[in-house]
């Protein structure tokens, strides 16, 4: 495996409070960081939610009234579109209705389904008939509803990734469930798997990246000092990179073809143990745990060995501490 077959996402969402500026930034940043995409959000409020709904722990003001002031607009993001296409870097957008789903449509080369959508059946089987590759996380449920999801658009999504996520902002370790990945690639084996990381942390994706995740989300921010709902749950585009370098570091320990390698056969010719003598050994004595033992080096009699050459006669005058040789016996 190497760092082409992980697929980073930098994930905007909507730290960018509205500025087009700032989202241009971003998208910047995020190609030097080495991310392949940098996705936004497509939030049309009164489409996808009603003006009163419960306030998240994560918001300091009613979700609705944030997004109608910070959302952007259908012209931004085609501007954004533009901007990425020109920097070569992969531009994708979350639809949180699917207004916004066919808006977006013309400029996104697969779709994100946030979490929240995962059991909007109604809303993800229109989005999957629009015929490309999607990208869905899993927060908020279980085993069972996943399976739920995958089987009402199996049939209409040929390119289909599920992220192993938490929908806490920020998780609590505990409940991070790392090694679920495992499941889900189990689970889902025509399903591609990866996982979108709601931690400031970096070891946590390289131990998904371990586990088998193949696409890698993190929240980013230009600025961590900004006050808004994904703060605490966004890394900087500098720590966005110093992830994609350790990914890189970190991806060619995980082969599991376990064999001798051939830097290793030097040090085996040291390292391993050989059958040696303990003491001076006439003509005609028998081998015994009294007169012989192993030591390094490994270029003699290999010591696994041992038990098989108890009980044999030296043929000759052998003397102590060296290696055993299969001439000087009988």
């Amino acid at each position: 495996m190497n760092l082409q077959d992980i697929f980073f996402i930098a994930e905007a969402c909507d730290n960018h409070l509205g500025d087009l500026d700032k989202a241009i930034r971003m998208c910047e940043m995020a190609k030097e960081a080495g991310a392949n995409a940098v996705k936004f959000q497509h939030h049309l409020p009164d489409e996808e939610m009603l003006p009163d709904i419960p306030m998240s722990s994560n918001f300091d003001k009613p979700l609705y009234d944030f997004l109608k002031q910070n959302s952007l607009s259908l012209d931004e993001h085609k501007k954004l579109n533009s901007v990425c296409r020109d920097i070569d870097i992969e531009y994708m957008c979350t639809p949180f209705s699917w207004r916004a789903a066919e808006e977006i449509n013309p400029l996104v080369k697969r779709f994100k389904i946030g979490s929240g959508e995962l059991r909007d059946l109604p809303f993800i089987t229109r989005v999957a008939q629009l015929n490309k590759p999607m990208i869905m996380s899993t927060g908020m449920c279980d085993l069972i509803e996943i399976h739920h999801t995958y089987n009402a658009i199996k049939g209409l999504v040929k390119d289909l990734t599920f992220l192993n996520c938490t929908s806490e902002y920020p998780p609590v370790l505990e409940d991070m469930n790392l090694g679920f990945i495992k499941t889900l690639k189990a689970e889902f084996p025509n399903c591609s798997v990866g996982h979108s990381d709601h931690t400031q942390l970096i070891e946590t994706s390289l131990l998904a990246v371990a586990f088998g995740a193949k696409t890698i989300e993190k929240h980013v921010t230009l600025d961590p000092t900004i006050n808004c709902p994904d703060k605490d749950v966004s890394i900087t585009f500098e720590k966005f990179g110093q992830l994609v370098d350790q990914i890189q570091n970190l991806l060619p320990t995980l082969n599991s073809n376990k064999k001798i390698n051939q830097r290793e056969e030097q040090i085996r010719s040291w390292a391993y143990r050989s059958i040696v003598t303990t003491q001076d050994i006439n003509k005609g004595e028998t081998l015994s745990l009294d007169n012989i033992w192993t030591k390094r080096p490994g270029t003699g009699i290999p010591a696994y060995k041992f038990n098989e050459y108890i009980g044999k006669k030296a043929r000759v005058d052998i003397f102590s501490n060296t290696l055993l040789r299969e001439d000087q016996l009988e």
